[in-house]
């Protein structure tokens, strides 16, 4: 992934043990081994792994599930904690290893620590630091995946205009990783390069030159000798997308390649619009179902049907979560997302690889989940479906009278048993009842639910079913938001809201012709977060600097803010050179 982003607060370290104690019984009973070491003659012994690694391909990426991603740390740029997290320690691989996950990729950025011309040296200092983390990794029992990563960008996309020079550079890097790891057992694997792109190059170009690139790595490695010769070897498609053309292009180079031990490398972050939550993808919907669907009945067909297996190398959504941002994506509508891809992966047999960026699910400075919740909804979807509901907020207007509200129930397979209060099992034909999928809360209810009516969440039911989680529902009070007239520059503009209760989902914004304003002239609805920006403690909302910049000078634009209640308010900007002016009519 290219993805930076802001980086996150740290805390102290408090490490999970569970793995290494379990690892140090396997020690005692003779089960497992260490890292490399001497021999008394100088050679260097093969290094030896808790893993035993079936000797099929398809069975050893099968075993390799769940995997997570060691992100912005050794691929980081230009060092380890440039982009926000601490240094890697072996309590990390610990407490990997104690959640469950059976692997770890862990990306590398080599670009920074070599030569940029021949003989392309790799500094020895920072090989010494990548096997260190390796060595922990697989010590830990894990099986661990290492690649080339943000060099794609850096400087081989520039292999259109560079040919010679960037194949040279490329082969020279891979031959140091290949020499340096060659005694590393077969639960450590080769990946060619992270999300390969070819600036300046037409669609049959960039397809022969990832082949060759393909091509030249497997050769390098395989000549390499040691346990370099069976290795499993990750191999990409063009930005690593699983679209139908790209996928078969890269089963041209594997099937031509003749090699059992080869594995398909793709990423898949969900529809784009729901993933950032631009033009209007708000809700996991039917639209980013089908792209989900299909994505992995693709690398199914293309791939698994024909025995070759497939490493999700990354995903996740683009937006969600980011402990440094306000929540762009509701919360419920991501969960359906997770849990949809636990089981589409599942039923395809493809292993997934959950990106971890650092500010998004675990903290490594304390070992903990920034979310447990949502971690439990990711590792439950391992193993079994749960149910959603169509949403997981109820609104009750304060100005108005109470009534009767309606959710529709997702099963997934699942049986609905009850709705729960905490420890109290709500009773049905008086608190609520079932038609179906259908979920009526009484108004006698919501009236006790809601009790005072603050402004808020009020209470918080579970909808329990007989397998998998249970579904959370948020009984808010709620009135629609208020705006307020306000000014400002195109570098600091906000606009006073009073959000009374509400949530915001999205905005729309358009100039007085009908046509679209802000940085995204495709779409009304302007991107979350890139665009405009909900500051719920701070009773305001953000216009950023790049939304504000991009409107035409002079000329009014309305805003459409679209609330999670369904209630929408309109608003009025207009620019005037670095001048703005915001009215609520």
């Amino acid at each position: 992934m290219k993805d930076i982003r802001q980086p996150a607060h740290h805390r102290n370290r408090g490490p999970g043990r569970l793995a290494a104690l379990l690892l140090a019984l396997l020690v005692i009973l003779g089960l497992s081994g260490g890292s490399a070491s001497a021999a008394p003659d100088g050679t260097r012994e093969p290094s030896r792994s808790a893993v035993r690694v079936p000797a099929a391909a398809k069975d050893a990426v099968a075993a390799m599930q769940p995997s997570w991603n060691l992100g912005n740390s050794l691929d980081a740029i230009p060092d380890e904690t440039s982009w926000g997290n601490p240094k890697v320690t072996k309590d990390l691989f610990d407490t990997i290893r104690a959640q469950g996950f059976r692997s770890v990729r862990i990306p590398v950025t080599w670009n920074d620590h070599q030569s940029a011309t021949a003989p392309y040296t790799i500094d020895a200092a920072y090989m010494s630091r990548v096997k260190q983390v390796v060595d922990w990794a697989l010590a830990d029992g894990l099986y661990v995946v290492i690649n080339v990563h943000h060099d794609s960008w850096q400087w081989i996309s520039k292999m259109p205009t560079d040919h010679d020079n960037v194949l040279a550079r490329f082969n020279a890097t891979w031959t140091q990783i290949s020499s340096t790891f060659r005694d590393e057992p077969r639960a450590l694997l080769f990946e060619s390069v992270n999300e390969p792109v070819f600036d300046n190059a037409t669609d049959t170009q960039k397809t022969q030159l990832l082949n060759e690139l393909n091509t030249s790595f497997h050769k390098v490695v395989r000549s390499s000798g040691g346990r370099n010769t069976d290795r499993l070897l990750v191999l990409p498609t063009q930005v690593c997308t699983p679209s139908q053309t790209l996928m078969d292009d890269l089963s041209t180079t594997i099937g031509a390649l003749h090699d059992s031990n080869l594995v398909a490398t793709v990423h898949y972050y969900g529809w784009y619009p729901f993933s950032v939550n631009i033009a209007g993808g708000t809700r996991y919907d039917d639209n980013a179902q089908k792209d989900l669907t299909d994505a992995f009945a693709r690398m199914h067909d293309t791939f698994v049907a024909k025995g070759i297996p497939v490493y999700l190398g990354e995903y996740g959504l683009l937006g969600y979560p980011d402990d440094n941002h306000p929540s762009r994506i509701e919360r419920g509508e991501a969960l359906k997302y997770y849990e949809h891809v636990g089981y589409a992966a599942r039923a395809a047999g493809v292993t997934t690889a959950l990106w971890d960026p650092g500010f998004a699910y675990l903290n490594r400075s304390t070992m903990q989940w920034r979310d447990p919740a949502l971690f439990a909804w990711i590792k439950s979807s391992w193993t079994t479906r749960s149910a959603t509901a169509s949403f997981d907020k109820v609104f009750v207007r304060k100005s108005s009278p109470i009534t009767a509200q309606t959710l529709t129930l997702n099963p997934n397979g699942t049986t609905f048993q009850g709705l729960w209060q905490g420890d109290t099992k709500l009773v049905e034909g008086r608190d609520y009842s079932v038609s179906g999928n259908q979920l009526t809360l009484t108004a006698a209810a919501l009236t006790r639910l809601t009790g005072n009516r603050d402004y808020g969440v009020n209470a918080t039911l579970q909808a329990r079913f007989s397998g998998g989680l249970p579904w959370q529902i948020d009984i808010i009070t709620y009135d629609p938001p208020v705006l307020s007239n306000a000014s400002g520059t195109t570098g600091s503009f906000t606009i006073p809201t009073q959000y009374r209760g509400d949530v915001l989902a999205t905005m729309e914004a358009k100039y007085a012709d009908g046509s679209n304003a802000g940085q995204a002239t495709w779409t009304p609805f302007q991107e979350f977060n890139a665009a405009f920006s909900p500051d719920y403690p701070g009773g305001k909302t953000i216009l950023t600097s790049d939304f504000l910049n991009a409107l035409r000078d002079g000329a009014p634009v309305t805003l459409t803010f679209h609330f999670w209640s369904g209630a929408t308010v309109t608003y009025h900007v207009t620019k005037s050179g670095s001048s703005v002016t915001g009215t609520t009519s």
